[in-house]
């Protein structure tokens, strides 16, 4: 039968035997007081008055603060403040990280010692052994003749070697600034060597952000040749961090991409930018040497309770710059400037805009600045007259180079009141009143004049909105469902888009299920519709325990056709065309079908369909988009697009992805991109060709074809950590947390 026996300091630090070791159990137990026990037990004790000591032979554990040793004997010299652990000497920290040994011997109360035949698990998978170990200053741990791999080991006989694994002369370990150095090292993949170098550190695991190199790119494109790209990555402190990624191409000279992020209390921002140099040239049919810039970033900084402010960037000094180096392919820019204050339910934010417009049929004179935009909404927090109360004003300033100006100030007051009767029907009425004043500012032409005018109007609506919900629980548990159908009349007076007025923020009009019961279908604030009309349609939905169907459906109706909507819209007649969603959501299938149904022949005139489907690590997502001619000025041609992308888990750790865009309308293929990646617990790297068929001639902007490699080598439990070859820390205030 094992003894037990609680004991005082004595065996103190024998759970603490050696230091954390890559986060073993080797670190320092703190200092306690003597009445603060430990469990020992063993198959013999043998104290020996004379020599002051304390031996424990035979399946010996000594647990302490869920760090435990286990060894064949530990004796404790108390005379000489030493302690001996012999024979199977394993330690296993309150992580649950473990460290082996076959001999240990500790001096100095326990904080120093020497370990032969050394080894431990770190983390989930990670493993270090090495011929002999020493801890010194109470917090290194010095290691000779190691390897160290985070890879899982095959315990089949042939299928031993790691995918990749350090070998090293010597390993210094600093458990203050959680920081592994390598000396003499060798990076050996599938038992190879394929990397020498004298210095290699890296992080601990204990250490979640940490400065050093990340995965590199390496490939080849069309349009900028063989490339290289190596992100550095540096921990600023807990909050911030930043990265740098040089990038040199064969035909696209050289590049500097960086990122920095930043988060403190409630605030927060980030900066991505750029910069390239083209000594060949190339973009735009311009010769010679050619420097490139962007700048994309957004921050939100809160004053107080109530005040913040913010910004959002996207910049650039060259519109084909970004898609000739594969950066971004957006072709609008939108940079603003606002502050803001809430307090209570009510709101007010001024901000300024600033455009940019990448796309080759783009007027730079024509580009608007908003100069301020005002937004100002009061909502009391008590009912006036029984209903909810909401005062809204919204003025905007709008520049341009050409002397295109306008200015506008729109005041609303809004009152709504809902009533539930008798059998659930839920009844809101609805009275509103608006007034806008403009002033259109049109520079000198050669036959005119430069001129301002003053523009004024009117006009308010009555609303009544009825809903009456059908709810129905299944015979089984889980199963509900909810029919309702729903009806608006609005009652508003025809006119209200008076001659000369500017549509600058109304223009791009689409008549959907997200618009359907608005009062005000078009967005923004320049035109509005009118008349008497009536907004009737349907809405379902089912409730599974797995999943859910919603669908709703509608159609609005006039008692004359409103001009503002031209052919196209989906809204001129008396009736509108039949819009309408359906959503199917289960875990592994999602669907979504947005539809628009013309009301003259019953055709499709606006389809979309979204389904995603997911089984473990594979995936599927296809949609399909047939656009008409969809905005109030019918400028965009109609579209027809089917996108595809799939991935898929072939072989354990093996996946194969492939995606399309191809353009049904015109019968071109816009873009292909296929692969093939590993991914386990200790190695990721993926093989991608990338193809894109669209070009803009005018910008110098070709079709181009790309091949990337990409790899990263995982370390401890963290997904990527990055490794770091220089002999010292790059910084000293790496982020620990």
């Amino acid at each position: 039968m094992k003894k037990r026996l609680a004991v005082g300091y004595g065996l103190l630090a024998s759970t603490a035997l050696l230091p954390m070791l890559l986060q073993t159990a080797l670190a320092q137990a703190p200092v306690r007081a003597a009445h603060e026990p430990l469990l020992l037990q063993a198959d013999q004790i043998v104290y020996d008055g004379d020599n002051e000591s304390v031996s424990a032979v035979g399946h010996v554990e000594i647990a302490d603060e869920g760090r435990i040793l286990n060894a064949d004997s530990v004796t404790y010299d108390q005379k000489n403040d030493r302690v001996t652990a012999n024979g199977h000497v394993s330690i296993t920290d309150t992580r649950g990280n473990v460290a082996f040994a076959d001999h240990v011997v500790l001096t100095d109360r326990m904080r120093n010692g020497a370990l032969s035949g050394f080894g431990a698990l770190i983390g989930k998978t990670g493993r270090l052994a090495a011929a002999n170990a020493q801890r010194i200053q109470d917090r290194i741990v010095i290691a000779n003749k190691t390897v160290y791999s985070p890879c899982k080991v095959c315990a089949q006989k042939g299928q031993r070697t790691p995918l990749w694994q350090v070998k090293s002369q010597r390993v210094v370990y600093d458990q203050e600034k959680h920081r592994i150095r390598f000396q003499n090292a060798t990076v050996e993949f599938l038992g190879v060597p394929v990397i020498y170098t004298p210095f290699l550190s890296q992080p601990d695991p204990s250490v979640k952000y940490a400065s050093g190199f990340l995965a590199p790119d390496l490939g080849n494109s069309t349009t900028i040749g063989y490339f290289a790209r190596v992100p550095v990555y540096i921990s600023i402190h807990p909050g911030s961090d930043l990265t740098f990624a040089p990038q040199y191409a064969t035909k696209g000279g050289e590049m500097l991409q960086t990122e920095y992020r930043a988060r403190w209390n409630e605030s927060g921002m980030w900066l991505q930018a750029s910069v390239a140099h083209n000594s060949k040239g190339g973009l735009g049919g311009t010769p010679g040497a050619q420097t490139y810039d962007h700048l994309f970033g957004s921050g939100r900084f809160q004053l107080n309770d109530s005040w913040r402010t913010g910004f959002d960037a996207q910049l650039t000094n060259n519109h084909a710059y970004m898609r000739y180096y594969d950066i971004s392919y957006l072709d609008r820019l939108v940079n603003d400037l606002f502050v803001e204050k809430t307090f209570g339910r009510s709101r007010l934010a001024l901000t300024s805009y600033y455009f940019q417009g990448l796309r080759s049929t783009d007027v730079v004179n024509n580009i608007p600045y908003v100069l301020p935009l005002l937004e100002y909404s009061y909502i009391p927090t008590r009912k006036v007259a029984g209903g909810q109360l909401r005062l809204d004003v919204n003025g905007i300033a709008i520049a341009r180079d050409s002397g295109r100006n306008t200015q506008r100030l729109t005041g609303e007051i809004n009152w709504q009141r809902q009533t539930v009767f008798g059998g659930g029907q839920l009844w809101t009425f609805v009275l509103d009143g608006r007034g806008d004043g403009y002033n259109v500012e049109t520079p000198a032409t050669t036959i005119l004049p430069a001129s301002s005018n003053t523009i004024s109007r009117g006009t308010g609506y009555a609303e009544l909105d009825w809903r009456w919900p059908f709810v129905a629980n299944g015979k089984r548990a889980g199963y509900s469902y909810l029919l309702e159908p729903i009806a608006q009349l609005i009652a508003q007076p025809y006119g209200g888009n008076p001659a000369g007025l500017r549509n600058e923020d109304s223009s791009a009009f689409e008549f959907d299920e997200n618009n359907l019961f608005s009062v005000n279908q078009l967005p923004g604030y320049d035109l509005i519709e009118s008349g008497p009309r009536a907004n009737i349609g349907l809405q379902a939905q089912a409730f599974f325990p797995t999943g859910e169907v919603r669908a709703v459906i509608g159609q609005t109706y006039r008692l004359r056709p409103d001009p503002i909507f031209l052919p196209g819209s989906g809204q001129t007649g008396n009736s509108s065309d039949i819009v309408g969603q359906l959503n199917i959501k289960f875990p592994y299938l999602s669907l979504t079908d947005r539809f628009d149904v013309d009301r003259a022949n019953g055709t499709l005139k606006r389809h979309e369909i979204y389904v995603t489907q997911t089984y473990g690590r594979s995936s599927l997502q296809v949609s399909y988009l047939q656009l008409p001619q969809q905005t109030v000025s019918l400028s965009l041609a109609p579209r027809e697009q089917v996108n595809a992308q799939a991935d898929l888990n072939f072989y354990e750790n093996w996946q194969a992805f492939a995606a399309v865009q191809r353009d049904l309308a015109s019968d071109e293929m816009l873009g292909i991109e296929y692969g093939l990646g590993y991914e386990d617990e200790c190695l990721a790297v993926s093989l991608a060709y990338r193809r894109k068929y669209t070009f803009d001639t005018i910008l110098g902007v070709p079709p181009s074809s790309s091949i990337v490699l990409r790899f990263s080598l995982k370390t401890g439990d963290q997904a990527v950590q990055p490794f770091s070859l220089f002999p010292r820390d790059l910084f000293n205030n790496a982020n620990h947390s």
